[in-house]
C-alpha cells in the first residue's frame, strides 16, 4: 500500500492583502453614487427661475459650524493612525474616542436641523434633493461611527493592533476622510452656492 505524497508547503507565500482595495474599489462606487446625485441636483438647479424656492431657504450658522467639527475630526483621526504606528495605543484610542463624539455631535446637529427647518422631503424639488443627499451622507457618517467604534472595541484586546498591525484602524480612516470630503461638496452645493 502506497501513501499519498504529502505536499510540499516550504514555498507557501501569503496571499497579498486586499482590503484596502477593496475600501478603495466600494469608496468609487459610493462617490459615483453621490455624483449621480450631485448631477440631478444641478440639473434641477439650472431648470429653476429661483433656487432654493422661497419657502426653503437653508440655515447658515448649524451647518457651518457641523462642517467644522466633521473636517476637524479628519485631522483628529489621523491623530489616532499616526499614534499607533508609534506602538501608542492609549494614544489612539484617545484620538478614535474623540473623533466618535466628534461624529456623534454632527449627526445630533443634522438631526436638529432637520427638526427646525420648517419644511419636509416633499415639499419641493430642493428640500427631496436636500433630504435625500444630507440623508444618504448622514447614513455614511453613521457608518463611519459604528467602525470607528469597532476598532475602538477590537482594540481592547491585547495586540490587536500594534505598529505592524494596523490595518482595520487606516481603513476606519479612509472612510472617514472619504465621508468629510463628500460632505465639503454637499456643503459647497446646498448651503454656499444657494446665497448666490
Amino acid at each position: 500500500m502506497t501513501l499519498a505524497p504529502t505536499p510540499d508547503t516550504s514555498h507557501h507565500e501569503e496571499h497579498p492583502d486586499f482590503r484596502v482595495l477593496g475600501l478603495l474599489t466600494f469608496l468609487v462606487s459610493e462617490s459615483l453614487m453621490f455624483g449621480g446625485f450631485f448631477a440631478a441636483y444641478l440639473f434641477y438647479r439650472g431648470l429653476a427661475d429661483v433656487w432654493p424656492p422661497h419657502e426653503t431657504e437653508v440655515e447658515l450658522i448649524l451647518p457651518t459650524i457641523n462642517t467644522i467639527i466633521l473636517v476637524s475630526s479628519s485631522f483628529v483621526i489621523h491623530f489616532g493612525d499616526a499614534a499607533i504606528k508609534k506602538n501608542d495605543l492609549k494614544g489612539m484610542r484617545k484620538w478614535y474616542k474623540i473623533t466618535a463624539g466628534m461624529g456623534a455631535i454632527f449627526l445630533l446637529g443634522q438631526v436638529y436641523e432637520y427638526l427646525t427647518l420648517g419644511y419636509g422631503l416633499t415639499t419641493n424639488i430642493f428640500s427631496n434633493c436636500f433630504y435625500l443627499m444630507t440623508g444618504f451622507h448622514g447614513l455614511h457618517v453613521f457608518i463611519g461611527l459604528l467602525l470607528i467604534l469597532g476598532v475602538l472595541w477590537r482594540s481592547r484586546r491585547p495586540e490587536h493592533y500594534n505598529a505592524t498591525k494596523h490595518i482595520g484602524i487606516e481603513m476606519a480612516e479612509i472612510y472617514w476622510h472619504f465621508v468629510d470630503i463628500i460632505w465639503i461638496v454637499l456643503f459647497s452645493l446646498l448651503y454656499i452656492l444657494t446665497r448666490f
